[in-house]
């Protein structure tokens, strides 16, 4: 008996200390040269806290991105973004997912606007084997210029979660069983910040006194599957934090807030105009 307790002893200590172990690499930031690179636009690119900041700079001559080094076939992505303050309308920064190849093009998107003199816009959308056209756009409860906020990116093979600090903001099912496409190319992190008139500013132009705008960003740790064919399945394995029962719904408390997100800050939906042209818009 008394061995049979030790030995129920050791698997228990085994066991929190794994989970110790978890929840420590969770929360452990990393510099950014561990997981990403300069893209492009390399004289716009500031690094500050040894690589633990990154600020990206908008002008006339150029903007500024970077990308992971590797590829995910799923995960639950994070940045912590602070846009840019001044009148940047017109001024996309960008963070979000996606494959390289335009061809079956997937992508998962987080867009800020820009802002001139009111509520700042984010946008989201979705496209899924080259079909894009699934816009969604909020209002923010805060101001996003004054302080880093975090938004990620939930990809499993169950759902597509937009979050904004800890908030979920949109959800995208798989619906792939109904006829609807859903990411399922390997893909990149990346962000950027870059010229988006006419679309992104209502036809206006940028206001380039207010150059250069300033975007910065950290947390730069990936909590994801890297993608190694023939074996991309096993990043749908269970055993994947990010794929787990628990995040194949949102809790009562998340729905609770997320209906509250839908109910008070989400200005357009593309179901609403364009529901014809997509079928999750039918089924949902």
């Amino acid at each position: 008996m008394v061995g049979m307790l030790k030995q129920q002893s050791f698997f228990l200590f085994v066991t929190l200390f794994v989970a110790a172990l978890i929840c420590v690499s969770k929360a452990v930031e990393v510099s950014f040269k561990q997981n990403y690179k300069v893209t492009w636009g390399r004289n716009h690119v500031l690094f500050f806290d040894n690589g633990r900041e990154v600020q990206l700079s908008f002008d006339k001559i150029s903007g500024a991105g970077f990308r992971s080094k590797l590829e995910y076939s799923s995960g639950f992505f994070r940045m912590r973004i602070k846009i840019p303050t001044k009148d940047s309308l017109g001024v996309v920064t960008a963070f979000y997912v996606r494959n390289l190849s335009y061809r079956k093009h997937d992508e998962i998107d987080f867009e800020f606007l820009g802002n001139k003199g009111g509520p700042y816009t984010l946008q989201t959308n979705v496209f899924a084997s080259d079909e894009g056209g699934r816009e969604q756009r909020h209002s923010l409860w805060f101001d996003p210029t004054i302080d880093f906020h975090t938004y990620g990116i939930l990809w499993n093979q169950h759902q597509i979660v937009f979050y904004v600090d800890e908030t979920p903001i949109r959800i995208f099912k798989n619906k792939s069983n109904k006829g609807v496409s859903f990411p399922s190319n390997q893909m990149h992190v990346t962000v950027s910040i870059w010229n988006g008139e006419p679309w992104a500013s209502n036809g206006k132009k940028i206001d380039w006194k207010q150059a250069p705008f300033l975007a910065q960003f950290q947390m730069f740790n990936i909590h994801g599957c890297q993608s190694h064919n023939p074996r991309k399945y096993d990043c749908y394995s269970p055993h994947l934090w990010w794929n787990g029962m628990k995040y194949w719904e949102l809790n009562p408390q998340q729905q609770r807030e997320y209906e509250d997100v839908r109910r008070i800050h989400l200005l357009y939906d593309y179901c609403s105009d364009r529901g014809q042209l997509h079928k999750e818009c039918q089924i949902r």
